[in-house]
């Protein structure tokens, strides 16, 4: 049985676990969602399978197969990268998708299921009249026709021995000789005259059940021939539904036998029915076990069985399900889905997703928190500039939240149906900034995509762009951008004819921009053109009075990270805090949270002053004088390790300011986020 982790309790993992909770072979170990009241969770508890919010903590337990439902390429990344090496994982998408087809093969089997109760519904209502009876002799049924050829209701008749009403039967004389009688003369006594057939029911141990009795009134006999249903007529409209259907469909009888297939299987198998009618139900696998004959042996249905089939070694899903009539298996029914088909759904898909996730601002001012002065004036700032198409310059030191702000204020204005663009300017080579802001023209430069490409700036139009460290453009780079500013319109490299835009431009910078203008580093002119609307946003040791909800949001926000279960902070751990002047900001704040919750105790639900770390020395502690490299490394990898170890420190002492640290080491402030890329210094500088 297949251990199976569901990451994703959303609407598709909801569906993706109600599917394989009916499957035997599928042993679901728990379903995990960061989202506390996620639908998922609630249906899994009620099957007794296990919740979680952290899907790490599970990846390791033996897990067969991860199914990622969540639609998150980063987690679905994460998996990926974390998983063991015979884990494997099924993208949220694709499974989504297998479970859409899956229903719709759902639909299918239930209008196949509907012409079987026709069947059933036409059995129920012949005119020839049923009674059954037990070993006894005691009526245990009788059906619609029995009472009015009989001439007695049901609950008359139910429940009495058999001669008491009908006292010339010779279902009694069934009972004692176990042998039947077929087509025999009877006369009721309401003056009816029947033709009868009486047979034993005897179980698989030769045990007597029972006996029943199937009659007609003989002077109907006529009527009814012309009047009885014609199965063929049945056969022939449930073989046109099948045959109709763009799903490939395969029907095997009871013994595995091919029966039935359509022409969508011959499509994407490349066999035909001689190939199939009449041969077992192994003749078109390349790859894999027979689902038919599993579903034949265990009578429960199998889905999403991956194999290969027909002579080109088709990649499928496969889901089988059995036709059990009257309590007896019949055969089975498969559906089969082209995987190509469904990759090449999900790929479009993905694609879909990330430009979306590209285009779209995720944050609003509801997610911005703070009642203190100082953020209570940025926040009214920032409202009142989202009513108005003028530039916002966003100021603050590194890890204030200048992004955040960014969002909400698109968020909040009037375009923000429209795109919303983010450009880091100082992590674009200054050889491209160019042509990745304003675009370029076909042959512009070697390597230039056929057609030209659209910029940042024609990208938003109608929206807003979101130009941050705007402080470290070039001299050159500001002249464009102001000409922008100025023009409402953009030339693209290679081109001539400038192009209109109608852009809201939202800046932000931890330089300080006067200082700059004094060194000739900014322009003036730029200057008074971003600085129409300045929001300064407060560090975090101007607003200490916001530790207490910042410091309760990001204890949830952890919480549902890692799966812990803390409610608080003590008093005596939130002074501690406050006493700390916080060079990293809100970044640093989470920082030291999380390193906090991850040490503590499991049972533990408030966070104490012990368990904070040493405020002085919470971010990565390196020692540059304490490098040793060790014995037989290459000279190249002890280079690496004292580059990303100096660097840090730099960063460190400039109490993790980039544009600091850059000034410091000498180099460029790009050339300082590649080096920050390349080392993880960012990264683990978060954890």
């Amino acid at each position: 049985m297949k251990r199976v982790l569901i990451v994703g309790a959303g609407k598709g993992g909801s569906i993706l676990l109600n599917i394989l909770y009916q499957a035997n072979q599928m042993n679901i170990v728990a379903v995990i969602d960061v989202d506390k009241q996620a639908e998922g969770l609630e249906v899994a508890q009620k099957y007794g399978i296990e919740i979680g919010h952290d899907w790490k903590k599970w990846i390791d337990k033996d897990i067969d197969i991860v199914i990622e439902a969540t639609g998150k390429e980063q987690i679905l990344d994460e998996i990926v990268d974390k998983r063991n090496r015979k884990t494997v994982v099924i993208p949220g998408s694709v499974a989504y998708i297998i479970s859409e087809l899956f229903n719709e093969k759902e639909a299918l089997l239930e209008r196949i299921k509907l012409q079987m109760n026709n069947q059933h519904l036409i059995l129920n209502n012949i005119r020839d009249g049923m009674i059954v009876v037990n070993n006894q002799g005691v009526v245990q049924f009788v059906n619609k026709s029995a009472e009015q050829i009989v001439g007695l209701a049901k609950k008359q008749v139910e429940g009495k021995y058999i001669q008491t009403v009908i006292p010339n039967t010779r279902l009694p004389k069934i009972l004692r000789n176990k042998r039947k009688e077929v087509n025999q003369k009877l006369t009721l006594d309401n003056g009816k005259q029947i033709i009868t057939t009486r047979i034993p029911v005897i179980d698989a141990e030769q045990n007597l059940v029972g006996a029943f009795a199937v009659f007609k009134d003989i002077t109907e006999v006529v009527n009814l021939a012309e009047e009885n249903t014609d199965l063929n007529e049945i056969k022939t409209m449930l073989e046109a539904i099948i045959h109709s259907s763009d799903e490939a469909i395969t029907v095997v009888d009871e013994n595995g036998n091919g029966m039935m297939i359509n022409p969508a299987y011959t499509r994407i198998t490349g066999l035909k029915e001689a190939d199939i009618i009449g041969k077992p139900a192994t003749v078109d696998i390349s790859e894999g076990e027979s689902m038919h004959l599993k579903v034949l042996q265990t009578r429960r249905a199998v889905r999403g069985v991956r194999m290969k089939v027909g002579p080109g070694r088709k990649d499928v899903y496969v889901n089988v399900a059995p036709i059990i009539v009257d309590g007896k298996i019949k055969g089975s029914v498969g559906v089969l889905h082209d995987v190509s088909e469904i990759q090449s759904l999900t790929s479009e898909l993905r694609r879909a997703r990330q430009i979306i996730r590209n285009l779209e601002a995720k944050y609003t001012f509801r997610d911005i928190l703070g009642d203190s002065v100082e953020m209570k004036l940025a926040l009214e700032q920032a409202k009142v500039g989202a009513k108005t198409p003028a530039i916002v310059l966003l100021r603050g030191e590194s890890g204030t939240g200048k992004e955040l702000f960014a969002h909400a204020i698109h968020n909040e204005s009037d375009r923000k149906h429209n795109k919303f663009i983010r450009v880091n300017c100082a992590a674009i080579a200054e050889s491209i900034l160019e042509s990745e802001l304003f675009g370029y023209e076909e042959g512009a430069f070697s390597g230039a995509k056929h057609g030209g490409k659209k910029g940042y700036f024609e990208e938003a139009n109608n929206g807003s762009i979101f130009l941050d460290e705007i402080g470290e453009l070039s001299l050159n780079m500001q002249a464009k951008l102001l000409r922008v500013l100025q023009e409402q319109e953009i030339v693209r490299v290679g081109g001539t004819e400038p192009i209109s835009i109608n852009v809201r431009i939202i800046a932000a910078t931890n330089v300080n921009l006067e200082k700059a203008i004094i060194k000739k580093s900014f322009r003036e002119d730029l200057y008074y053109r971003l600085n129409r609307l300045p929001i300064y946003i407060p560090r975090l040791k101007e607003r200490l009075s916001d530790l207490p909800v910042l410091v309760q949001h990001m204890i949830l926000k952890i919480n549902e990270d890692y799966g812990r279960n803390i409610q608080s902070i003590s008093d005596e751990a939130l002074s501690k805090l406050k006493n700390y002047h916080w060079p990293g900001n809100i970044r640093e704040l989470e920082n030291v949270i999380g390193r906090a919750m991850i040490y503590m105790d499991m049972s533990q639900e408030e966070i104490k002053a012990k368990d904070l770390p040493d405020l002085q020395s919470a971010r990565i502690e390196t020692d540059t004088q304490n490098f040793i490299p060790r014995q037989g490394q290459p000279l190249q990898e002890a280079m690496e390790k004292f580059e990303r170890t100096y660097i840090y420190e730099t960063y460190k002492q400039n109490n993790f300011n980039k544009t600091k640290t850059a000034k410091d080491l000498k180099i460029s402030i790009r050339n300082l986020y590649y080096k920050m890329e390349k080392y993880k210094i960012e990264k683990n500088d978060m954890q």
